[in-house]
């Protein structure tokens, strides 16, 4: 059985033409999906019975299912999805005055074995389908629509105005997968979010983010995490690959193209490790060629992490001298930490085909 929520529009278009129908059946299947959230083929009510019922024989429209709901203390939310019998994904929708941020998850774990995140210890199982990854938007949409206050807003005014693709796993990895994912949710038949209200967060897979660049260019982050080489090396094992030169060349080549003229770059302050004056200035030399701006992120401990949180003293000295250099730079506010939904801390469950689990070395061996 075929799951529409897997193809964008020009997909669906090609799906009918080979079943006889006409191409303009995806614009009208786009909208009942995604904007106005049916599944059911009985309910469209412009598409022809005889179709609906075609439809219904040879296809199918399903979510992923929700196995658990939290809510912090601060509103933040956080779904824990099965995406079968024995892995999960987890989810996070963030309220905030101007917008509501949905943090989705584009693999079951995460094969990139970042040393400060959940995700990354808990290794990799697979990618998600398209219709898991923008399954995690309808999901929230729907349990949000249903909350006290925001089923009174207006019709077509958004919840979720922004989405990030920051959850579990590295989107670059699934790339198919997210950039068709990513379609969906630009598409004005579905969710219609602006290229600048869409952000993709990677580790740096250099010839991913080319691509992107030309296949469906949105707002770039980029987990950098460190000012040098060898310190790059150990917490974000992919740098061994893609160096900070080579890094650095891919950012300003996907700027030609993006829908904002900056960077994010994302560096967990990390006690000790990472969080100096030193490395601070090691920082703006390596970022220097640029045009971006910086988002520190206090670390978010999870068992056996073998890191702590940087000082705050020590966070303040960082984020001066990059903003004395010039640069926009912004602490992240924790949130959602009371539910394990904080930047680094997602982890579901994952069936580890990697078997990192069972051979992991303590970071302290390191």
């Amino acid at each position: 059985m075929i799951n529409l929520l897997n193809y964008n529009q020009a997909q669906l278009a090609d799906y009918f033409a080979s079943i006889g129908e006409k191409p303009f059946r995806a614009k009208q299947l786009m909208r009942w999906m995604h904007r106005f959230g049916v599944h059911d083929f009985e309910q469209m009510t412009d598409i022809a019975k005889v179709l609906r019922e075609k439809l219904a024989i040879e296809s199918e429209i399903t979510l992923p299912t929700v196995q658990l709901e939290q809510v912090s203390n601060d509103g933040t939310r956080k779904w824990l999805i099965g995406t079968d019998t024995a892995n999960s994904i987890e989810t996070v929708f963030i309220p905030e005055d101007d917008r509501g941020t949905l943090c989705i998850s584009s693999q079951v774990g995460c094969a990139l074995a970042c040393t400060f995140c959940s995700t990354g210890a808990q290794g990799f199982n697979r990618n998600l389908s398209v219709a898991e990854i923008i399954g995690q938007l309808a999901i929230a949409n729907q349990s949000l629509r249903q909350e006290p206050g925001y089923e009174l807003l207006p019709a077509g005014e958004r919840i979720i105005s922004n989405v990030v693709m920051m959850g579990m796993g590295e989107p670059l990895a699934n790339y198919d997968n997210v950039v068709t994912a990513m379609q969906i949710m630009l598409d004005d038949n579905a969710y219609g979010l602006s290229r600048r209200r869409v952000t993709l967060s990677t580790s740096g897979l250099v010839p991913a983010m080319d691509r992107l660049k030309e296949d469906c260019p949105v707002a770039l982050a980029v987990s950098l995490h460190a000012p040098n080489d060898a310190l790059r090396d150990v917490i974000v094992p992919i740098n061994k690959k893609y160096p900070l030169k080579e890094l650095m060349a891919a950012c300003n080549r996907y700027l030609e193209k993006a829908p904002r003229d900056f960077v994010t770059f994302e560096y967990v302050m990390l006690d000790g490790v990472n969080d100096t004056a030193e490395h601070a200035h090691q920082l703006l030399e390596v970022v220097r060629n640029v045009s971006c701006k910086f988002n520190l992120i206090p670390f978010n401990p999870f068992p056996n992490s073998g890191y702590q949180t940087s000082k705050a003293s020590h966070i303040r000295v960082f984020r001066d001298i990059l903003m004395q250099a010039g640069y926009v730079v912004t602490v992240r506010k924790t949130r959602g930490e009371d539910i394990d939904a904080a930047c680094g801390q997602l982890a579901g469950k994952v069936l580890d085909k990697t078997k990192r689990t069972a051979n992991r070395i303590p970071i302290e061996a390191i």
